[in-house]
């Protein structure tokens, strides 16, 4: 994955598919305290099984001075489809991603994912 950038231009914004992926974009908060985006089109591959792993991720971050562009995470998350992760790495990677992109500590941003049921078990990892 590149590493999350910003931006005051958006790239994805307003163009089909993900060929202007552009990375993490963000845009000036507007006043937002708290910002909550759930998307349950996360898929990774278990570095074991090679299988892939269905999610529902929630991000929650308490914005400063920029908050996230949501087609561009909507093409940062869809970029795991084909990369092998275990879903508690995947968490704390997606949550320092997010921190990143916004100049935030990490503790200013939680990553929880909900693998869907596969073999009858199921994982929620909270970063």
């Amino acid at each position: 994955m590149e590493s999350p950038s910003r931006s005051t231009d958006f790239v994805a914004l307003g163009h089909a598919g993900s060929d202007h992926y552009a990375g993490l974009e963000t845009f000036p908060n507007p006043g937002a305290s708290h910002v909550e985006m759930t998307s349950d089109e996360l898929a990774a591959i278990c570095p074991v099984t090679r299988q892939p792993d269905l999610y529902v991720a929630t991000i929650e971050y308490w914005p400063q001075q920029r908050c996230i562009e949501s087609k561009s995470l909507k093409l940062y998350l869809n970029g795991y489809r084909n990369e092998e992760h275990f879903c508690e790495a995947l968490a704390v990677k997606i949550r320092d991603d997010v921190a990143q992109a916004l100049d935030l500590p990490a503790d200013k941003v939680r990553v929880t994912l909900k693998q869907k049921s596969r073999g009858g078990i199921s994982i929620t990892a909270t970063s």
